[in-house]
């Protein structure tokens, strides 16, 4: 995976007053979870990231593990959770989730196709259902893109999670959903039709 950097600042306030406070002054209201737990459950560090410098990683198909300096601590995280604004699709709030070399985390991996599926050979479109699986992995065994084969992918068929496998990786999006396929078009149902056609006049 990738790495980028990104500085952050404590929040003494949080709330919806102060995080509306945070976001008119350029800033965004974000949490890390991480490693403390109090009664079973994860502890938030509250902090805020300029939105100059956190759509360096929004707006973006890659995916990234990030070196958080939040007021000279440095932490490992990766993003867990983006908020949108439901009108403007503003960036309302962020949750981090830390990671270390060891720990497993689970998270979306974009999907590569590669090679010239033969379904497309025979005049079919291909069509790619999910643009993320989601893994599960500790971080430095997480590719920045799952790379798919698609060469022997006839007319008709697809490929499914459950089909794929990947070294290191556990996959965590349903074996059921489907990855990709390759679709009938008017031009390929027509050229079958006619290889019909020809092998009917053919055997007569």
């Amino acid at each position: 995976m990738k790495e980028f950097s990104l500085n952050g600042q404590k929040r003494e306030t949080v709330g919806k007053k102060a995080s509306k406070m945070l976001r008119k002054e350029g800033l965004i209201p974000c949490n890390m979870y991480g490693e403390t737990l109090v009664d079973n459950k994860p502890v938030a560090m509250a902090f805020a990231i300029p939105m100059a410098e956190l759509r360096k990683v929004i707006y973006t198909p890659d995916i990234y593990v990030i070196n958080l300096n939040i007021d000279g601590e440095m932490h490992k995280a990766v993003i867990k959770e983006l908020q949108f604004h439901p009108v403007s699709d503003a960036v309302l709030h962020v949750d981090f989730y830390e990671v270390n070399e060891t720990k497993p985390i689970t998270i979306g991996i974009p999907v590569k196709l590669n090679g010239l599926a033969q379904g497309v050979r025979d005049g079919g479109k291909l069509n790619l259902s999910i643009r993320k699986i989601n893994v599960t992995a500790p971080y430095p065994s997480i590719p920045e893109v799952l790379n798919i084969d698609v060469t022997a992918l006839e007319l008709g068929k697809s490929i499914k999670v459950g089909e794929l496998s990947f070294e290191g990786l556990e996959l965590a999006t349903p074996a059921e959903v489907v990855v990709c396929s390759v679709k009938a078009t008017r031009a390929s149902r027509s050229a079958a039709a006619n290889a019909e056609s020809e092998a009917a006049a053919a055997a007569e």
